[in-house]
């Protein structure tokens, strides 16, 4: 099974400064849009998983 047949649409909205941003950050590392916004979502939750102590962890009630 190809891995795009595994993956899920989300739509998503975002402001227009912040599309802009992260579109300027997808050239500079040779991305498209989707392929930064899905690489910054995984080292997010790698680092979560990663770091069960960390400041993320405080901000849970």
């Amino acid at each position: 099974m190809k891995e795009s047949e595994n993956k899920k649409q989300v739509p998503l909205r975002l402001s227009s400064s912040l599309y802009s941003e992260l579109m300027r950050w997808a050239e500079e590392d040779f991305r498209s849009l989707n392929g930064q916004i899905e690489y910054l979502l995984t080292v997010s939750v790698n680092k979560r998983k990663k770091g069960k102590g960390s400041a993320d962890s405080t901000d849970k009630p």
